[in-house]
């Protein structure tokens, strides 16, 4: 899938992938990757930055890990990013509905009611 279909939608990506607790920065590409089945394969060059903006918001919150020699920068989020996650999961919801709407008109039409 091309970069530009996740573009607007990266924040609620990665609020989502954090929810269930911290993940360090491949952790967070892998997960994304998995639950898309390999459709969406974000960049390093994608996310920390977009990693970084969402701690200055206060979205997310990160601390340092060390696994054997390696340190490692684990996010996870904050209760102001799990704020955050609900808003982008209901203006998904509301996209795709009123996208849906358009592009396949006959499946948002109401079920005609009894004839009178």
């Amino acid at each position: 899938m091309k970069t530009d279909a996740v573009r607007g939608h990266l924040d609620g990506l990665l609020l989502a992938v954090l929810e269930p607790g911290p993940l360090h920065g491949y952790a967070i590409i892998a997960a994304v990757q998995q639950r898309s089945d390999g459709a969406l394969q974000l960049r390093t060059g994608t996310i920390y930055p977009a990693l970084n903006r969402l701690e200055r918001l206060g979205l997310l919150g990160s601390s340092w890990e060390s696994v054997g020699e390696r340190r490692r920068r684990c996010y996870r989020l904050t209760d102001a990013g799990r704020g955050s996650l609900e808003s982008e999961r209901t203006a998904w919801h509301e996209f795709t509905t009123a996208i849906g709407s358009v592009l396949n008109p006959a499946a948002a039409a109401p079920a005609p009611g009894p004839v009178s």
